[in-house]
């Protein structure tokens, strides 16, 4: 069987499940659904709920994962991920360090990194993630304040790391082609799937596209 981390390698599609951009929608409908249309990755991000809630949803959506290929990870709660054991945490540039994050969740979890620049993707690298996420390509509702990186940024990445990187930031259907024309082969997305009306459309599309791309 192989490893997690060796998986991770293999995969294009990453949904971000953010409570809330989805608002009243069920998280654990979208991800049920998302797992089963494409999703390689599914992270679990919830910046302003309870604790309490957090680590229940996160429970929740660990069991719905359980019997899928779909990788399961959690943004920033160190603990939180330790308690659910699922695959891996997402951190940003203000969160946990790398170090701290292996030395609680042990080798064999993924560990991921948010980057916005070329600088922050090598320093991840060094400091031993197993990938990171480069961004915001566009202009993003999910973080209206973050100025776009543009993807010229994709090109120069792809050359300097070695570990798999996810791009993200405003992608969706209509531009996901120019993000793999400037290089990418594996995307990140949250509003595009979470606003959906049709999740598994939605999902079945982008990862067609990018299985194109293989």
């Amino acid at each position: 069987m192989k490893s997690k981390k060796k998986l991770l390698k293999g995969l294009r599609l990453y949904i971000i499940i953010d409570k809330q951009v989805c608002g009243k929608r069920s998280i654990y409908d979208i991800c049920s659904i998302a797992a089963r249309s494409g999703a390689g990755v599914i992270q679990y991000r919830d910046k302003k709920s309870h604790k309490d809630a957090i680590l229940k949803n996160a429970q929740m959506l660990g069991e719905i994962l359980t019997s899928t290929k779909t990788l399961f990870l959690i943004n920033d709660y160190l603990d939180i991920a330790k308690i659910v054991d699922c695959d891996g945490i997402h951190l940003g540039q203000c969160d946990t360090s790398i170090r701290i994050a292996r030395m609680i969740l042990g080798d064999d979890k993924i560990i991921g990194v948010s980057c916005h620049s070329l600088e922050q993707a090598t320093k991840a690298e060094a400091e031993g993630a197993d990938y990171v996420s480069i961004g915001p390509i566009f202009k993003t509702p999910t973080k209206p304040d973050a100025s776009p990186v543009g993807v010229e940024l994709i090109s120069k990445v792809r050359e300097k790391i070695k570990i798999p990187f996810f791009v993200i930031g405003g992608i969706n259907k209509n531009n996901i082609k120019d993000v793999l024309a400037s290089g990418a082969e594996r995307v990140a997305v949250c509003s595009e799937i979470c606003k959906a009306k049709d999740v598994y459309s939605a999902t079945s599309l982008m990862s067609k596209i990018l299985d194109v791309k293989r």
